[in-house]
């Protein structure tokens, strides 16, 4: 009998344990829907700000500039230098 006994009262310990995890879940459930739906909508808006940066960037580096650029070393082909003869 005590075994039985000893059995409920585990029994009654779980089912109260469950019973508090079973109302307090929901809460902890809708907080976390809240918070990804607030993270969802924020991706998004600098998913959209990115793809207007990109196309700002694109239009940059598609159109020619009209500025005069002097040219640098790497511009000229190299070509052997001529040939110099010791005794002069």
């Amino acid at each position: 009998m005590e075994i039985f006994g000893g059995f409920m009262v585990m029994m009654g310990v779980l089912g109260f344990l469950l019973t508090v995890l079973w109302f307090i879940l929901p809460f902890v459930i809708f907080a976390m829907k809240g918070k990804l739906d607030r993270a969802y909508e924020l991706l998004e808006g600098i998913d959209r700000r990115l793809a207007v940066i990109e196309k700002k960037a694109r239009e940059a580096c598609s159109t020619p500039t009209t500025a005069s650029v002097a040219p640098t070393a790497l511009d000229t082909p190299l070509s052997p230098a001529p040939p110099t003869s010791a005794g002069e």
